[in-house]
């Protein structure tokens, strides 16, 4: 038998069936405490992203074509509906849906308060899979093609203010400069509630041609397209590309007409978004080192602690690399512990998190109720993974010591 390899055999497994030293336990706490942290920090920052910019999809869609005369006002200049324009749409790049849709300016008046709001009147190829969901009460507007109804889909938070429900009817004035205000009542058909309490309180859903009427625009007239793609990320090269074809074609339909990305009408919050992207590089990188340092220490006590038996080991002819390895699986052995305790706590204060809406968020700063978490096994494995990749491998260094170890001096050390 391999006396060397033996003897290292029984050290590994002394070790392990000895009670773990306290920094070894303060090593695979330091590891546990790193991953749950990490694990939070990437799930409410993936979150937030998510969950913003799907709910901005759901009030301003990925991108919109309008008269650039007017990007971004009420009292934009329609857009005639043409077949070819709606053909360039697609053609820029694949869609999920494109919409024409009409925005109007108006104030809802009960007998105890008065409110701004806008009035956005969609059509039957409206997407309504996330109003679908935000749904809280009542049920969507009608907007079929056959029958205009006077239905209006509006938001909690504007139906709380106002003390409304659904199946009340309001009363809206709109007003014109230098002309006497329009009146015109709606019914409340539903009431939705997407968490962006201070985005969606002044909207509100309507048939399309309830805003055309009160606008005295003719059927084929809109306020633009909203068009809905895959993946917001791919919102700003589509709004370009599409841009550049309606600038370049010649046809009189696509005059002045402009695409514009979610992302170019709320720049602020799309920048905001983009600054959670550092934060999370920046917690990675410090639960890393501390990681990093607390599992070096420990290495380094179980180094000390077993001097002579690395003296007698190289004195027996066992090399410096198979040395090395012993304790570099020690220390991988501790980061799997860790790796385990920090997964369990960090993934089930997610889950309670998800599922409890436990921590509450002011909404006019954070945009959001309640903190979001996107939890997905792909970038899960892959901090896994990298975590203890990068823990090992920084671990050579201080498992160097082994060779710093000289036979003659360890075995009598005392």
């Amino acid at each position: 038998m391999n006396l060397p390899l033996f003897i290292a055999r029984r050290m590994a497994r002394s070790s392990s069936e000895n009670r773990p030293g306290v920094m070894e336990r303060i090593a695979v706490v330091s590891v546990a405490l790193g991953v749950a942290v990490m694990i939070l920090a990437l799930a409410v920052i993936l979150g937030f992203k998510r969950e913003v910019s799907e709910r901005m999809a759901g009030f301003a869609a990925h991108v919109s074509v309008t008269d650039l005369r007017g990007v971004g006002s009420l009292d934009a200049e329609p857009v005639v509906r043409s077949a070819h324009v709606e053909r360039l749409i697609r053609a820029a790049g694949p869609v999920v849906s494109v919409a024409p849709y009409a925005l109007r300016g108006g104030i809802i008046r009960t007998d105890d308060a008065v409110q701004g709001v806008v009035l956005k009147g969609v059509d039957s190829a409206y997407d309504w899979s996330l109003f679908g969901r935000w749904l809280v009460e009542g049920t969507l507007p009608r907007v079929s093609d056959s029958i205009r109804t006077k239905d209006v889909l509006l938001s909690r938070t504007l139906a709380r203010g106002l003390r409304i429900g659904a199946g009340d009817r309001i009363e809206m004035l709109f007003v014109e400069p230098g002309e006497l205000p329009r009146r015109d009542r709606f019914k409340v058909s539903g009431i939705y509630a997407s968490g962006m309490d201070d985005i969606e309180e002044p909207i509100l859903l309507t048939d399309l041609r309830n805003v055309q009427r009160l606008a005295d625009w003719r059927p084929e007239q809109v306020s633009g397209y909203e068009i809905l793609l895959a993946d917001v990320a791919d919102a700003e090269p589509y709004a370009a590309s599409l841009s550049e074809a309606l600038l370049y074609d010649e046809s009189d339909d696509t005059r002045n007409l402009v695409a514009t990305s979610v992302m170019e009408r709320y720049p602020n919050i799309f920048d905001w978004l983009k600054a959670h992207d550092v934060n999370g590089v920046v917690i990675v990188v410090i639960m890393l080192v501390v990681a990093f340092f607390n599992m070096a220490a420990a290495l380094m006590t179980l180094v000390l602690e077993r001097t002579r038996t690395i003296g007698l080991l190289k004195a027996l002819g066992m090399a410096n690399g198979p040395l090395r390895r012993i304790f570099l699986w020690r220390a991988a052995f501790i980061t799997l512990r860790g790796l385990a305790w920090g997964n369990a706590v960090g993934l089930g204060l997610c889950l309670l998190q998800r599922t409890t809406h436990l921590v509450h968020l002011d909404a006019e700063g954070y945009l959001l109720s309640a903190v979001p978490i996107a939890l997905d096994w792909s970038w899960w494995l892959l901090l896994n993974a990298g975590f203890v990749a990068a823990i090992v491998a920084l671990l050579v260094i201080p498992a160097c010591v082994v060779s710093a170890v000289k036979p003659e001096e360890a075995i009598r050390y005392e």
